[in-house]
């Protein structure tokens, strides 16, 4: 019951003490009237809540984060009486978008068909609903409200962009990656690049290095392995800033758009976290690049401290690591485990700049750039004014200056 009706349903228990009092039964009748109108408004309420009924739909129920989608609600009432003051108000997350209100000044029998737009700018699973609705009397004297409808899942993955290019052992760099990974094992061609301070001698290609005049590394390359790896660190504590503007969604952001340009140019691609577990596999599946969107979106950073290497990144052909804050014992873990026949690219993103003011303790980007460079690694340092689409092609550049130049030998 609302203030007013309160109100009324009190004069009418006053009316009728004076009307006792005075012995004023034409009092009495209006007392007994006003006292059980706000009694029959709630009876009437009441009612009208439980012939409502609520459907709800998305158009589409799977965007991008940043795209627009529109959520359709079916409201209809049973009831052969129209029903009056009928607010509707639809429960959606902050992240997804502003919550809508609908006023229905008179719902008759039928359905009413009610629609509102939601631009959700974070990724992530998002319940749309229930729907509240309110339902008062003409009169306003009695109000109720009741949740409608099941609620709707809004997937919301996250933003990519088109990436163009390909670093040393994908595509233009080196022509022969991916007939090499379907080859048969009796092939015996041989990567070729300078040679580093600690590598072993006895790999020395001494044709080349005769050719060239100086000293050339050769690099079998198995065609058991072909594949690629995406490693996404998404650490909470490697991480600064928050919601749309946090590093580790641009680290989520810039891993799913490697993936998809893998995909689109038939690699086998597998993404995984620095904790070992495998969110997409390298299948070859159609939807592959959908469900590695799909996996992403549920994502949630995690509260392990230091990487885990996952397993298998030694056999695979090329490894591309986006990380954040890492530590040098972590690092080197990294590069141990990669160590042999295995392409390093790394993204490394300088997660201080994220959160100028935190005052917390991060690693030095800087110098776990340079300790992976000192091992053979392809690396670029990312910010958060760098476009995904800018980062790609530097890391491009920064493996074809890394590899020395690689040539294929017999």
């Amino acid at each position: 019951m609302t203030t007013r009706g309160r109100c009324l349903l009190a004069a009418g228990v006053a009316a009728a003490g004076c009307a006792v009092v005075l012995d004023e039964r034409d009092m009495l009748r209006v007392a007994v009237f006003v006292f059980a109108l706000p009694l029959l408004a709630t009876l009437v309420a009441r009612w009208a809540r439980t012939r409502l009924r609520c459907t709800r739909s998305l158009r589409p129920h799977r965007v991008a984060a940043g795209s627009r989608t529109e959520v359709l609600l079916h409201l209809s009432s049973a009831s052969r009486l129209p029903t009056s003051g009928v607010l509707v108000e639809d429960t959606v997350p902050y992240a997804a978008g502003a919550k809508p209100r609908f006023v229905i000044d008179w719902l008759t029998s039928g359905t009413v068909e009610l629609r509102y737009p939601l631009h959700p700018m974070l990724r992530g699973v998002h319940p749309i609903g229930p729907a509240v609705v309110r339902v008062s009397d003409p009169f306003g004297l009695a109000e109720f409200s009741r949740r409608l409808g099941e609620p709707a899942g809004l997937l919301v993955v996250p933003r990519t962009a088109k990436l163009h290019g390909m670093p040393v052992g994908h595509g233009s760099a080196d022509s022969s990656g991916p007939r090499r990974a379907r080859a048969g094992h009796g092939e015996q061609d041989a990567i070729v690049r300078q040679y580093r301070h600690g590598d072993d001698l006895r790999k020395v290609h001494w044709r080349s290095t005769a050719h060239r005049d100086e000293l050339m590394v050769r690099m079998e390359e198995r065609p058991s392995g072909g594949g690629s790896t995406v490693l996404l660190d998404h650490r909470a504590a490697a991480h600064r800033g928050h919601g749309t503007g946090a590093s580790v969604e641009w680290a989520i952001s810039f891993a799913a758009s490697v993936c998809l340009h893998l995909h689109a140019h038939g690699f086998p691609v597998r993404l995984v976290t620095e904790d070992g577990a495998e969110l997409a596999g390298q299948d070859g599946a159609a939807d592959q690049g959908q469900a590695t969107l799909d996996a992403l979106a549920a994502l949630r950073p995690t509260h392990r401290r230091e990487l885990a290497m996952p397993g298998g990144l030694a056999e695979e052909r090329a490894i591309i690591a986006v990380l954040g804050a890492c530590s040098r014992p972590a690092l080197g873990e990294l590069i141990a485990s990669t160590a042999g026949h295995t392409s390093g690219l790394a993204v490394l993103l300088d997660v201080g700049a994220w959160s100028p003011g935190d005052t917390g303790e991060i690693a030095d980007v800087h110098e776990g750039a340079q300790l992976l460079t000192a091992a053979g690694w392809a690396v670029v340092i990312a910010g958060p004014g760098d476009g995904l689409a800018d980062t790609w092609q530097r890391l491009c550049e920064a493996a074809k200056a890394a590899t020395g130049h690689l040539e294929v030998q017999p």
